[in-house]
């Protein structure tokens, strides 16, 4: 019995009980406030406007008044509808495209910064840089493959900022994240082998994988006051490595096959570091522009290896899925209207370059694609010290192709076909100074 890997599609929930679903290439989440998402994250490690800094560069804290509070809230809908180009199902049973593999989600974030003198500042941030998920209704010709995917992950991010002089700051943090992964996909109860070959499939049965760890990370920044309307941000988190430990369970009508198919299951898993270069420039006292490249290291996930724990088959290799993601880039641009004294108006546009290479390695848990961001928003400064943000961006991507072959030993078949997807997200954020 094989099993799909947990890091393929890792969807995820920030803090608690909040799910939430990738909007960034690949299953990353740069919703880590929602002030930015009307500049498509344009600027972002160079803007520090509220204590959300923390996350993108906490250089940024320097910028800040005595004590800042920041909080958010960004709601995703994702949609990934799949059309059948001549799907293989190999021994298992499937059929239907599976309805919409995607749904909403809600991703909330927190941020406190304090002065404890005029150059050095401290501060904690929570929130996840990482998320997705898909869910297939019935029937769903790639259940073979994957019917669900779930991962929570949760992290608190304390860090520390000191100014330098009048042009320069740095910052740095330690990041604690803790990961969880659900997996859902069916599997086929074989019948009578004839000859080498099995006859029939006489039943489904439902396996599931779960995988949990914590571990930490790091992330540095620094902030360079070129001129009193120019700003240039950089900002780099590191990567974080987690030994991944759960069960497989396997219920069904068989009871045998529940009970072989089942073990305890462990593997490895990188996240990928991330590095952006961020630049703000007040063009006079209407207009403030900005930019942002950054690159986020995909690579760490070649491949991903689930070993079995226990039972008669532990120690051995449950499944090996080849990712082969490659690094990605991501450009954005941006601007700030001043259209009164208490409110200004955002927009931003960006390009995101997924990690998927081909239609080969695109995965029903994640069928991912270059996406554009078209994002418009405004800030409301109602009295000295209190700031809302608004956001929406639609995210168009290109339909994807998909021509996965799991046929190998247990065949679990090859999904061919098209993905049409699309995205929406909607961001609050409230921040106070005091």
């Amino acid at each position: 019995m094989t099993i799909p890997t947990p890091m393929k599609l890792i969807p995820a929930l920030i803090l608690s009980l909040f799910a939430g679903h990738a909007s960034a290439s690949g299953f990353q989440l740069i919703e880590q406030n929602a002030s930015g998402l009307g500049n498509a994250y344009a600027g972002s490690a160079a803007i520090a406007d509220n204590a959300s800094t923390i996350f993108y560069n906490p250089a940024g804290m320097t910028q800040l008044q005595d004590r800042e509070f920041s909080t958010g809230l960004s709601a995703v809908g994702t949609s990934f509808k799949f059309t059948d180009r001549g799907s293989s199902v190999g021994q298992f049973n499937g059929t239907g495209n599976g309805g919409d593999g995607g749904g909403w989600g809600f991703i909330p974030n927190a941020y406190m910064s304090w002065a404890l003198n005029k150059d050095l500042y401290v501060g904690v941030g929570m929130g996840a840089p990482f998320g997705l998920k898909t869910e297939y209704s019935t029937p769903w010709i790639g259940a073979a493959q994957a019917t669900m995917f779930d991962v929570k992950t949760y992290n608190i991010n304390p860090s520390i900022a000191y100014r330098v002089n009048d042009k320069v700051s740095v910052g740095a943090g330690l990041s604690w994240q803790r990961l969880t992964a659900d997996y859902h996909r069916q599997v086929g109860v074989a019948g009578p082998v004839v000859g080498g070959v099995v006859t029939t499939v006489l039943a489904n049965s439902p396996l599931k994988l779960d995988l949990q760890d914590d571990s930490w990370g790091w992330n540095v920044g620094a902030l360079f006051t070129v001129s009193p309307d120019t700003k240039i941000g950089v900002s780099y988190r590191s990567t974080v490595s987690y030994d991944l430990t759960g069960a497989i369970n396997v219920t069904g009508p068989n009871a045998t096959v529940n009970a072989g198919a089942s073990s305890g299951a462990k593997t490895t898993l990188k996240l990928p570091d991330m590095f952006i270069l961020s630049a703000t420039h007040q063009l006079n006292n209407k207009w403030q522009l900005l930019g942002d490249v950054s690159w986020t290291g995909w690579s760490t996930i070649p491949k991903i290896d689930i070993i079995r724990t226990s039972g008669a088959l532990s120690g051995q290799n449950a499944q090996t899925l080849d990712t082969e993601f490659r690094d990605a880039w991501r450009v954005a641009v941006g601007a700030n209207y001043q259209y009164s004294s208490d409110v200004k108006l955002k927009f931003g546009v960006a390009y995101d370059q997924t990690p998927v290479k081909s239609a080969a390695y695109r995965l029903v848990s994640l069928p991912d694609n270059n996406r554009l961001w078209l994002s418009t928003g405004a800030q409301w400064t109602p009295s000295k010290g209190s700031v809302f943000d608004f956001g929406v961006t639609y995210l168009y991507l290109k339909d994807s192709q998909i021509n996965n072959n799991q046929s190998g030993a247990l065949n679990r078949g090859t999904v061919t076909g098209d993905y049409a997807a699309s995205a929406w997200i909607l961001g609050v954020q409230y921040s106070h100074a005091f």
